[in-house]
């Protein structure tokens, strides 16, 4: 099998703890070494199981990074139950959304995977693009919904409610999570994450407030 073709990840015992454990371990592996230099023993060791045990679970490295991305991105759904907008006025739902949000985005694991999943793209084109759309698809959507019935109840004029959610997201992802992905986890905003979301809520009703 080339390196470039995206492999299924094979139907294996969920159920089965040794599993889980095998992934959590490959995640560790694979966010500190990288893919190319992740070797299949040492997983195995660290997740306690033979080699053999290892490769009846998981054919290759390939079928072993989808797994980990996947359970990564079932991590983030877990997290996202808690970024969503709740009833309320518009500034008390965006400012709920917003602080959420900005705690998710500023998350130094969520940056992990994402560098990871960023790195081996070209390879794993596939696992990426369903990572990338299922973030957008999990947040956006329902802050547009959110947006298009506070327009409908005449608190916000908006047009076009997908792109005042993009930007409204923008305003949050840019210190919080793309600055320390290019500069670092060691290098901090000026601003807190509640403050980052305050100054974005303030701007987005000053664009978009009746």
């Amino acid at each position: 099998m080339s390196d470039k073709t995206t492999p299924e990840t094979p139907a294996f015992g969920l159920d089965d703890p040794r599993v889980l454990t095998i992934v959590r371990e490959a995640r560790r592996h694979f966010m500190a070494e990288g893919y190319a230099a992740t070797r299949m023993e040492p997983i195995s060791r660290g997740a306690a199981v033979s080699t053999a045990t290892l490769y009846g679970f998981f054919p290759s490295k390939q079928h072993l990074f989808s797994a980990v991305i996947a359970d990564a991105s079932g991590d983030f759904s877990a997290q996202m139950e808690h970024v969503r907008v709740a009833n309320g006025g518009a500034r008390e739902q965006l400012t709920r959304f917003a602080t959420a949000y900005a705690g998710f985005m500023g998350d130094p694991f969520v940056r992990s995977v994402f560098r990871l999943v960023m790195a081996e793209r070209p390879r794993f084109r596939d696992v990426a693009q369903q990572f990338f759309d299922k973030g957008r698809s999990d947040f956006g959507r329902p802050l547009m919904a959110a947006l298009q019935t506070l327009t409908d109840r005449g608190e916000l004029k908006i047009e076009k409610p997908s792109w005042a959610a993009g930007q409204l997201m923008g305003m949050i992802e840019h210190p919080v999570f793309f600055m320390p992905l290019v500069t670092g986890d060691e290098v901090q905003a000026a601003r807190s994450p509640e403050q980052i979301a305050a100054d974005a809520v303030e701007t987005f009703l000053a664009r978009y407030g009746v």
